[in-house]
């Protein structure tokens, strides 16, 4: 695993990192809702000039049943680039593939056969639990001291989450990063701003909050999470809490800025119990704490109640559900995906707290089931999801499942499986389908798809410790 020399997928600087050669494959998260079968990470051909473009090229089935496979991450990335990474010559190799419900963590070796990724060891959700005390394994970063991985759940209660740490090269489990956690309960995401020593974390709720669904008396109760919190990234502890308003339910995703010279970010919201709207806010400096502005609104579509799954009929409307963002390696475009409504937005964040609407495509929706123009007489459920940048900002991929029991309340009648390639307009903004990049349906086997990585990094991959050059 260790190099002479760094990783050719590392990148200093933001701007170097945008002229990375386009990724040839991806590998997507697929799991069985039913538990009968293994999950799987499924490997795409992303390469336009190849004869399987826009296929399944490669599949590793996982030894276990009931895993269910959400987001995972690469072992190293960019950030072991900083004068403080004491691993410079690590590999971006192995996919770590957390399952959400099992607890269980997966170490796949992409290098010798990038197309069929062998696991090489697997974590339990004993080890997990006895080494960290968390359980629910949710998010993956790979940062410059080892493997931050975010969970749910706690080990031996239902909570608090938080954040565990693996080892760089061994995949043990080291323990739990906080040293302090003031009154932090609920987690989610994290990310960070590493040339200022700043963690960013964000919540959503306690495995029983959500495992079966989400629960109406909690969510008209506020009961999700509602808040981000700042840490002393060296220290481990926590030091200042913003709460955005219980009526701003489940403070999700996280996206800092790349250039690690800005200190601002952005963070999606699920939904306001007050209007069903979904909203995008923006955390940035303001003398020495952090304050956190909303800067993108999304309303709520009128519908017949009808046409409405059981969960929204007494609305009589389909809420966004704003359930990712992504941001452009180059921090110009931000996208958000509209689950509910069937919608990929993109905005001009040029100015982050004056974005700018610059684009759109529609797929699925809860109402709309909008086709995609490949194949316009299916009707999609399910709509776009999970986003993925490329480092060049030029390709959007989104997949269309959010978390198993979530998708059934949204979607009744089945959510199916599909995913779908977006090209950008990168000088003037704008997206639009590519129209030869579809797999769905039968190609995933019965599986449904979550999140995708892409082979040599992506937009929410990596952190860099050098700003671009001007």
């Amino acid at each position: 695993m260790t190099r002479w020399t760094p990783d050719p997928s590392f990148y200093a600087s933001p701007q170097d990192a945008a002229t990375a050669p386009a990724e040839k494959l991806a590998y997507v998260a697929a799991f069985d809702r039913a538990a009968e079968k293994p999950d799987a990470i499924v490997v795409l051909d992303t390469d336009p000039e190849s004869g399987t473009y826009g296929k399944v090229v490669g599949w590793t089935d996982l030894p276990h049943t009931g895993d269910e496979l959400h987001h995972f991450g690469w072992n190293a990335c960019s950030s072991a680039l900083c004068p403080t990474a004491p691993h410079p010559h690590v590999e971006r190799r192995y996919l770590i593939v957390p399952g959400l419900r099992s607890s269980r963590i997966y170490v796949l070796d992409t290098k010798d056969d990038p197309r069929n990724p062998a696991i090489v060891k697997e974590i339990s959700a004993e080890e997990l639990a006895e080494k960290a005390d968390y359980s629910r394994p949710h998010t993956v970063h790979c940062g410059p001291d080892g493997i931050y991985v975010s969970a749910l759940g706690g080990g031996s209660a239902e909570g608090p989450g938080g954040i565990a740490v693996l080892d760089h090269t061994t995949f043990e489990v080291r323990g739990q990063w906080e040293r302090d956690r003031g009154d932090q309960y609920l987690a989610y995401d994290f990310w960070w701003h590493l040339t200022r020593d700043v963690l960013v974390s964000s919540e959503w709720a306690t495995p029983s909050m959500i495992e079966d669904g989400l629960v109406p008396e909690l969510l008209i109760g506020r009961k999700y999470g509602h808040r981000l919190h700042f840490w002393d990234l060296a220290k481990r502890t926590l030091t200042q809490t913003v709460d955005l308003g219980d009526q701003y339910q489940m403070t999700l995703e996280l996206r800092p800025a790349h250039d690690p010279s800005k200190e601002y970010g952005f963070v999606g919201v699920v939904t306001s119990v007050e209007d069903l709207s979904a909203s995008v806010w923006v955390w940035h400096r303001q003398g020495h704490e952090f304050a956190v502005t909303k800067v993108i609104d999304i309303p709520a579509k009128p519908a017949d109640a009808a046409a409405l799954p059981p969960a929204l009929q007494p609305f009589g409307a389909v809420p966004p559900l704003v359930t990712d963002i992504d941001l452009s390696v180059d921090d110009r475009f931000l996208y958000v995906s509209c689950w509910g409504t069937g919608e990929l937005k993109q905005f001009d964040v040029s100015d982050p707290f004056h974005p700018v609407e610059t684009g759109s495509v529609r797929l699925g929706g809860v109402v709309g089931r909008v086709a995609h123009p490949s194949f316009p007489d299916e009707r999609l459920a399910g709509g776009p999801q999970m986003v993925e940048v490329s480092r060049d900002g030029k390709r959007v991929y989104v997949s269309n499942s959010l978390y198993g029991a979530w998708d059934d309340q949204f979607y009744p009648d089945g959510v199916g499986a599909w995913l779908a390639k977006i090209d950008v307009d990168t000088e003037n903004g704008g997206i639009t389908l590519d129209p030869a990049f579809f797999p769905h349906g039968d190609e995933f086997r019965g599986l449904r798809v979550h999140q995708t990585r892409l082979q040599g990094g992506d937009a929410s991959s990596d952190s860099y410790c050098f700003p671009n050059q001007t």
